[in-house]
């Protein structure tokens, strides 16, 4: 071979490279956007309350509509995906997102709110399944994938924990809307360079998409994940079991259907692979432990120890920074030592981190608190790679979309039921608090609603009564905080022991896929 095209070769090779990397930026925007959009909402709802007036159940159905629909819609826009072509779809939900974003932060009534967020979560399940499946389709060398999905996992944590960041200062300078407006910016760089470097993909033998087959999933998941919501906060009530019912039902014919159809939704012999099933089940039970701590831990911040929107933002970073470090080391690690110690080792450090929580009370320093966040953020940053490495090496590179969507289903599933269930505890132990002899009747009972409603209302005592109110009411908080931590700990330690058996064997892919 000539100098010339020695030259030649690696020339084209180094273009082929940086490609590849510029592609993956554009993915992660997406992952960014995605992730900031899940957790920016919280801090904007005090204002939003305030300017539409929702009542009770349309706040709840504001904050939860979104996650929802993304949970219901996932593994159904992961196989059409599988079947258009990942890229286009990338492309039309981004600039959906960026257009619903819009109706979302001019939305004047607390309908038009729900109907946009419900709108927002079609979008937004267009997103992550595509974003892992395109990484799966881009980087053919293991060792690059698993770099790659470090940096997707990264970007994931590290705009769950901007997200408060970013919407704590826009809400210091702007309204409520700006928390929404900040995605249009970041769609349509997106859109406009994923135009030219992402490469389309798809499955060239998959089959029709079945529309039954996407009705069943979306009714069984909002079905069943709305059951366990209702329980966890209302108690079982005829409604809600029928609701279980009608859920379970869906999703027990959706697999029937899925073994009779020979283009299936969702492969179900995926979970033959026991790497597979380990990992899926991992994710979930990680999200599920995890899920109380992250939900609870701003209120805790806020209302007990007093801090601003913004420094409680800051507050939480330590996560973000943990999983940044070694979602970008793990695969090379796992590949040093072994996916199971990697993914157990990460999953019992957040359980013992959780365990620590329990020792939490209202006056702890936070270097104590600190110091766990950052553990957290460094066992999710090795277990999470590692899973969605194991997850997409598992199965053949045409139904990437497919597989990145079930592992995307265990995060939502994770989080609603862990919010639901650990919330649960919270909340449990939380109303057992007495308010005392000053306050009584709607007061008393708006105290026992939330810690913030028992803040709210002890504006309306003398200052002696009102201190006293709100003292217990942070006393009983912080007690459910920790049990539901002990909780979340015991369920992160099983799991870890769970992954030790589960992905014995399983090793990531080490030479270039041909």
């Amino acid at each position: 071979m000539s100098r010339t095209e020695q030259l030649s070769r690696r020339t084209g090779t180094e273009g082929q490279s940086r490609g590849r990397w510029l592609a993956l930026s554009v993915l992660v925007l997406a992952v960014l956007l995605v992730a900031v959009d899940a957790t920016v909402l919280g801090l904007a709802t005090p204002s939003l309350s305030e300017d539409l007036k929702p009542s009770g159940t349309q706040l709840l159905w504001i904050g939860d509509i979104y996650s929802f629909v993304i949970a219901g819609l996932l593994v159904s826009m992961g196989s059409l995906g599988d079947r258009i072509g990942r890229k286009k779809l990338l492309l039309v939900g981004a600039t959906a997102f960026g257009a619903v974003s819009v109706l979302n932060a001019y939305a004047t009534s607390p309908e038009m709110m729900i109907v946009a967020r419900a709108l927002l979560g079609v979008a937004g399940a267009t997103l992550m399944p595509s974003t892992l499946a395109l990484i799966r389709n881009i980087f053919h060398d293991p060792k690059e994938r698993s770099l790659a999905i470090g940096i997707w996992g990264a970007t994931a944590s590290a705009g769950a924990a901007v997200g408060p960041v970013v919407g704590g200062a826009l809400l210091q300078h702007f309204w409520w809307g700006s928390v929404f407006l900040i995605n249009l910016p970041v769609m349509f760089a997106l859109v406009l360079v994923g135009i030219k470097l992402l490469p389309e993909s798809k499955n060239p033998v998959a089959g029709p998409w079945d529309l039954v087959s996407v009705g069943l999933s979306l009714v069984g998941v909002i079905s069943v994940v709305y059951a366990v919501k209702e329980t966890a906060t209302h108690g079982l009530t005829w409604e809600v079991a029928a609701t279980a019912g009608l859920g379970a039902g869906a999703l027990y014919a959706f697999v029937r259907r899925q073994f009779t159809l020979p283009s299936p939704l969702l492969d179900m012999r995926l979970f033959r692979h026991r790497g597979f099933s380990g990992a899926v089940l991992a994710d979930l039970l990680t999200v599920f432990g995890l899920s109380g701590l992250v939900f609870f831990l701003s209120q805790f911040l806020q209302l007990v120890q007093g801090r601003g929107p913004l420094e409680a933002g800051l507050a939480e970073l330590p996560a973000a920074v943990g999983a940044v470090v070694t979602g970008l080391i793990a695969g090379r690690y796992a590949r040093r030592y072994s996916v199971r110690s990697i993914v157990a080792g990460g999953l019992a450090a957040i359980g013992v981190a959780l365990a620590v929580l329990t020792m939490i009370h209202k006056e702890s320093g936070y270097p104590v608190l600190g110091a766990a966040l950052l553990v957290v953020g460094l066992g999710a940053g090795f277990s999470f790679t590692v899973t969605a490495d194991v997850i997409l090496s598992s199965v053949p590179k045409e139904q990437a979309g497919s597989a990145s969507a079930v592992s995307e289903t265990a995060y939502e599933l994770g989080a609603a039921l862990g919010i639901a269930l650990l919330g649960s505890v919270v909340t449990g132990v939380y109303q057992g608090f007495t308010a005392p002899a000053g306050a009584a009747g709607p007061v008393a009972d708006a105290a026992h609603e939330s810690l913030g409603g028992a803040v709210e209302a002890a504006r309306s005592l003398d200052p002696a009564t009102a201190s006293q109110m709100v003292d217990a009411a942070q006393d009983a908080f912080v007690d459910g905080l920790r049990l539901a931590s002990g909780v979340g700990a015991a369920v992160l330690l099983a799991t870890a022991a769970a992954a030790w058996f589960l992905l014995k064997g399983q090793r990531l892919q080490d030479g270039i896929e041909h």
